[in-house]
């Protein structure tokens, strides 16, 4: 009985969440066709996406498995670039939903075959040695591909990492990665409406795999490595699983980056270090572990900079001031007990225990 009372709370818990996210949906659809949206808010529908997907990943890392990571810009990048690299070859000789559907698998598994390369060695390891390399990596993978450029003629496709010169391509060949200048002419096949649909697929994904054996089992190694271990658990297999899935999803924000530009840059700005640690900040105001905070701090901070922007100067500085309230509220022993105290949760079982008197 208490089994089933469990599977029954945590499935209406995901039922909620994906219930807000479809709800959202719905209201900004009905909005947009009303002509109520400005411009600037339409272009920023897919970046919430992008940024709720790669929280919610990057949540499954630091909250789930309880290890820190600092370069799921990283994954990515590597996603953004290995899913534009297909979409640009193939754009003229392939449909369009079948090719992103093929950029999204492209985008998500390379990401994951690299989150499962790095972790091999690393995840064995106890400490904050993955940070160190997720740190390193990601700055590693945006360097390489600054340096990278790759063409194509009718001999096939060319390599080189001095210039675009060095490709040496024939008459009508053409320069797919162009160094620092990137990719340029990818098909803008992101849209608001794919982009809700991938952030349900990774709440899925990753809700299903808390409440599953392995979820429960990844959580048992976070909370007690020793103990976990004394049990029989796999270590290194259930870090690894946890590590590739959250790698992979953020591949998938990747692919839904670089499909919403038309010139994609392995910029610090887009790919860096600050990157990874803004995303990091969205795990941790939205509460390390809770899937449905990541969303909805990703959503705020999103949206805060870029509604404030006819406060010029003060913008930030307020931007700031959130940051630190939201902080606290999360964060401070009051501010909790207050939040437990008239949760709505416990307003409503109140509301219902009166009744029955």
């Amino acid at each position: 009985m208490k089994n089933k009372m469990n599977l029954t709370k945590s499935t209406k818990s995901t039922l909620i969440t994906i219930g807000m996210v479809v709800v959202a949906y719905i209201i900004m659809m009905i909005l947009t066709k009303a002509g109520a949206l400005s411009s600037l808010m339409k272009g920023l529908l897919v970046p919430l996406c992008i940024y709720a997907i790669i929280a919610v990943a990057l949540n499954l890392t630091v909250g789930i498995l309880g290890e820190l990571s600092l370069g799921h810009a990283g994954f990515m990048c590597i996603g953004a670039f290995s899913s534009a690299f297909f979409s640009f070859c193939f754009k003229d000789t392939m449909a369009a939903g079948p090719r992103f559907l093929i950029a999204i698998l492209i985008g998500a598994g390379i990401a994951a075959l690299f989150g499962l390369l790095i972790g091999i060695p690393v995840l064995r390891l106890q400490g904050d040695y993955l940070a160190i390399v997720t740190l390193a990596f990601g700055e590693i993978i945006k360097n390489v591909i600054n340096v990278l450029y790759i063409g194509r003629d009718v001999d096939g496709f060319h390599f080189s990492m001095k210039d675009a010169m060095a490709l040496n391509l024939q008459d009508g060949g053409q320069v797919i990665v162009n160094g620092a200048q990137g990719i340029t002419g990818t098909p803008k096949d992101s849209n608001f409406t794919i982009g809700a649909i991938l952030l349900v697929i990774t709440l899925l994904i990753v809700l299903n795999l808390v409440n599953s054996r392995p979820g429960r089992a990844i959580m048992a190694i976070r909370d007690n490595r020793i103990a976990a271990e004394s049990v029989g658990i796999n270590i290194t297999k259930y870090k690894l699983l946890a590590f590739s899935i959250s790698a992979g999803l953020a591949g998938v924000a990747g692919v839904l980056y670089a499909h919403n530009l038309s010139i994609l840059q392995a910029q610090p700005k887009n790919f860096g270090y600050n990157m990874s640690i803004m995303i990091l900040v969205y795990v941790v105001l939205g509460g390390i572990g809770n899937i449905r905070g990541s969303v909805i701090s990703a959503i705020i901070l999103v949206l805060l900079p870029e509604l404030m922007r006819e406060l010029q100067d003060y913008r930030m500085l307020i931007y700031s001031v959130v940051l630190i309230g939201i902080m606290l509220f999360n964060w401070a022993p009051k501010a909790r007990v207050f939040r437990e105290k008239y949760s709505l949760k416990r307003l409503l079982s109140k509301k219902t225990a009166k009744e029955e008197k």
